[in-house]
């Protein structure tokens, strides 16, 4: 039954974790429909978070290598500065919209599993439904090296707000960038390119607590398992969504949050 729990929550994990209806909030109804106290569910999220890591890497590690290539050039070869300027200032942008999750994460840590609640669960889908929807006919005009600072800074404010329970980081990121005009395909690269250090960050907070859990080494299979699960079903998962927002589908998602939160208002009544 462990094992097979894992493997069910890493494929939760993977289908959630790139749409835009929170991968931690689904975990967490899901430990609740079913009752079970037997995961702790922040540690798990670290784990199934390195599989969906290692998954969204893959997708774009020739962007991340060619922005690395370019931001260091920029610092250390005066001769292609101008050739790596535009590259230069995308890592820039990408570094202040990570700051402000950085420093409310890191001040909520302790405090982020007593922040789980299913009302709050149920309003915050329901807000994650809204901001989907008002988004729903944006196409927006600017391409990867158009974004400016002021963008970039609103879309960390708003990534921000996303550490509380239900608030999808994709969604939220997703929504910020046609809010502040960005092509789909645009908006859709940001909103992954900066799930990177966002994850990161992440998994160094949650590693100590990790090691320290007891019983660890009884659960390094279903950890395991549920980590490969998260991956190769994160794959998949991002080729989907990829679809569905470039074809202006992100509408569907907002009703799935809507069904979602009904379902916990009336479920937990």
């Amino acid at each position: 039954m462990n094992i097979i729990t894992y493997l069910i929550l890493g494929i939760i994990q993977g289908i959630t974790e790139p749409l835009p209806i929170s991968s931690s909030g689904h975990i967490f109804l899901f430990k609740n429909i079913f009752n079970t106290t037997m995961f702790d569910s922040l540690n798990f999220e670290i784990v199934s978070n390195f599989g969906s890591f290692i998954a969204i890497f893959i997708i774009f590690w020739k962007d991340i290598k060619e922005l690395i290539v370019a931001f260091f050039s920029y610092i250390f070869k005066k001769e292609t500065r101008k050739d790596n300027l535009a590259k230069f200032k995308y890592c820039l942008f990408v570094i202040i919209s990570t700051i402000p999750v950085g420093i409310t994460g890191f001040i909520f840590k302790d405090k982020l599993e007593s922040m789980y609640s299913l009302n709050g669960l149920a309003i915050a889908f329901l807000i994650t439904a809204l901001a989907l929807f008002i988004v729903r006919n944006m196409k927006g005009s600017k391409n990867d090296y158009d974004i400016t600072l002021k963008d970039a800074i609103l879309i960390g404010l708003l990534q921000a707000v996303t550490i509380i329970p239900g608030i999808s980081r994709s969604g939220t990121v997703l929504v910020a960038c046609l809010l502040c005009g960005l092509k789909r395909d645009t908006a859709l690269k940001y909103t992954f390119i900066l799930y990177f250090p966002v994850s990161v960050a992440t998994m160094i907070l949650g590693v100590s607590d990790l090691v320290n859990t007891a019983e660890l080494s009884n659960m390094l299979v279903p950890y395991l398992i549920g980590m490969i699960a998260a991956g190769i079903v994160t794959y998949f998962s991002y080729r989907w969504l990829s679809n569905w927002v470039k074809n202006g589908k992100l509408w569907k998602f907002s009703i799935y949050c809507v069904i979602l939160a009904i379902f916990i208002f009336i479920y937990f009544r």
